[in-house]
């Protein structure tokens, strides 16, 4: 470590040839998630986001993805050492969440257990306490390493699209874009164990505490940006792809009573803007963009842009997925 503090890192080549850099090194005391000092800035890129490349521009898909399945077996947390730097600094400048904050974060070993922790006191009620749900919620995510993953990659993705989440902790504590995702990866395990009368009864207490409404059957990839959350409501055979971005007030619903396979599938790196409503078995492409307010009712092609009710195909995204810029309106015709 050098006398500055700074983060160092090892510079290695991935498999795809480009370089990428695997932090040896720790994060500073009193650092964030990916600064250091300024005679440092720049020269490296953070722990965090060479670890989590996926959400580094001009990084490849398939090294991204290479890299995001190893980030549990990696040496080291950047995520977590970020949060705890955070907690303890915020700590110093508001005495009053001193106390928050230590029960929240600080008085934990690991990011699963503080997320268990918060998420437990916001979901409990009389009937179901918060130290019943702490020991689930701990069983569910130590027990199962595509959670401990998608917790970490869902936490960049808010860190890196949304603007007003300028810290890793600001995810974990405040945003109920976060917690309701990861309440729901929660319920969906114990759907796919079997326990579905638990899983519904977490259903229905994440849609009145968080007014979001996802389906524990539904299968969400990993790195999802939930942008406010506010009545986003998603269906029971909905499938939504890795990096995918959804905005508030967003549907993914059937059309009607049918059995069966009725809710669509968003492909991966899809935007899907402010009270979008796409219904039925119906696929939007990869890297498509869904415009604010469209109703979409038939599919949607890879890399487009549709907008309107019903929703008509107005041109072509490029080819960087619109998921990671958050660029709303840019289209070529």
């Amino acid at each position: 470590m050098t006398s500055c503090g700074c983060l160092v890192l090892e510079k290695v080549e991935d498999h795809g040839g480009e370089a990428a850099g695997r932090g040896r090194g720790r994060l500073a005391q009193g650092g964030g998630g990916g600064g250091g000092c300024g005679s440092c800035a720049g020269e490296w890129r953070s722990r965090s986001e060479t670890m989590f490349p996926i959400y580094v521009m001009g990084s490849s898909r398939a090294s991204s993805a290479a890299a995001a399945r190893g980030i549990v077996d990696a040496a080291g947390d950047p995520i977590w050492e970020a949060v705890k730097s955070e907690a303890k600094s915020e700590a110093e400048k508001e005495p009053i969440l001193s106390s928050f904050l230590y029960a929240s974060v600080l008085s934990h070993d690991c990011l699963e257990r503080a997320l268990s922790f918060v998420l437990a006191n916001r979901l409990e009620d009389p009937t179901l306490l918060a130290t019943q749900l702490i020991d689930i919620f701990n069983d569910v995510m130590m027990n199962n390493k595509d959670i401990r993953r998608s917790i970490r990659l869902d936490a960049q993705a808010f860190k890196d699209r949304d603007p007003a989440c300028a810290q890793y902790s600001w995810a974990l504590l405040y945003l109920k874009g976060y917690h309701s995702v990861q309440s729901y990866r929660i319920a969906h395990v114990l759907w796919n164990q079997g326990r579905k009368v638990l899983a519904l009864a977490l259903q229905s207490r994440i849609s009145e505490v968080f007014a979001v409404d996802i389906h524990p059957a539904a299968r969400i990839g990993e790195g999802i940006l939930l942008d406010h959350g506010t009545g986003l409501v998603i269906g029971e055979t909905a499938i939504v792809g890795n990096w995918v971005s959804l905005m508030q007030g967003v549907t993914l619903g059937g059309t009607g009573k049918e059995n069966g396979d009725r809710h669509p599938k968003i492909g991966q790196g899809a935007l899907l803007g402010a009270g979008a409503t796409i219904l039925g078995n119906i696929n939007v492409g990869e890297g498509a963009m869904i415009a604010a307010g469209s109703l979409v009712l038939k599919d949607v092609p890879p890399h487009s842009m549709a907008v309107g009710n019903p929703a008509k195909v107005v041109g072509y995204k490029d080819k960087e997925d619109p998921s990671l810029t958050m660029k709303h309106g840019s289209v070529v015709k």
